[in-house]
């Protein structure tokens, strides 16, 4: 049996003594080995190439060394990292319960396995913080559609958008419409969020500018809404557009949530009380294997 069998079984077993929902793998581990009816998902990450970096570095060797263990480390936090974040994004989109993930980390000679609590989740908490204001249900519909924009965009195309969430009467109070709202009119049943077969009208009006406002109960008010508030003291994120900072500061004003993607790059962010509760860099969906 070699090194990679035996880190696999030991997972395995420490998933089953666990009573693990998921087990997540990170790098390049053989996945035909792993046999289990516990749920096994492959999360892909790249990797930059330490060996390059090294080869290309004109330092001391002692500063390489130390460069090299700092390089160690940073690679293996951020695979731990995406072991989380992918635990999380699984649980947000309903295929993975609250409780204990096992990751399997894989890099090039190395392997390491890692326990983690979705409940201690820096994600899954910040989520059940806005849920003080929305439902969860409502949260996770929205947070689905955010990550399906921040993954395919529209037509191949990378859009942004925003959803304000709750406070819908000052929510609208302040703001206007920068074009016809095509919500206007509609049957309830085609203005609810919480209908999956109302996403696709909500991916295509996405493309257009300004935002989405959105009631507690799941009906979308407007799109392409233009918020009316004074965002000068708002401190968003560098590089942000003014959409993420008229987001922030509607949050400020109302009692609402802010989501946003950003179009460059796809990230997602939340915001509440005019502060930015947490954002996501990838919203890539792991792939499950069993």
């Amino acid at each position: 049996m070699d090194s990679t069998e035996v880190v696999v079984n030991t997972a395995i077993r420490l998933a089953e003594e666990l009573r693990s929902k998921a087990i997540i793998i990170a790098g390049e581990l053989n996945s035909n080995i792993i046999e289990t009816s516990i749920p096994v998902y492959f999360a892909s990450r790249k990797q930059k190439n330490l060996i390059d970096h090294l080869v290309a570095s004109s330092r001391t060797k002692e500063e390489r060394s130390k460069e090299t263990l700092d390089r160690i480390h940073q690679q293996a936090t951020g695979m731990i990292e995406h072991v989380e974040n992918a635990s999380a994004i699984e649980f947000i989109m309903d295929e993975v319960e609250e409780g204990t993930i096992i990751g399997m980390i894989e890099s090039k000679d190395s392997y390491a396995i890692v326990v983690h609590d979705l409940s201690d989740n820096q994600m899954v908490r910040t989520l059940k913080e806005c849920e003080e204001r929305i439902s969860a249900e409502m949260l996770r519909v929205i947070m689905k559609v955010a990550f399906d924009i921040s993954n395919t965009g529209r037509e191949g195309k990378q859009i942004g958008t925003a959803f304000i969430v709750g406070d819908v009467e000052e929510v609208m109070m302040r703001s206007h419409q920068m074009i016809l709202n095509p919500y206007t009119g509609q049957e309830d049943e085609d203005k609810n969020i919480l209908d999956k077969k109302n996403w696709e009208s909500v991916k295509e009006f996405a493309q257009l500018d300004g935002v989405f406002v959105i009631s507690e109960e799941g009906m979308i008010e407007a799109a392409g809404r233009y918020l009316d508030v004074d965002a000068r003291d708002i401190s968003v994120e560098k590089g942000l557009g003014g959409r993420h900072v008229s987001a922030a500061a509607i949050t400020r004003d109302t009692v609402s949530i802010a989501i946003t993607v950003s179009e460059s790059g796809g990230v997602i962010h939340i915001y509440m009380d005019g502060k930015e509760l947490l954002h996501i860099e990838s919203a890539q969906r792991a792939i499950r294997l069993n």
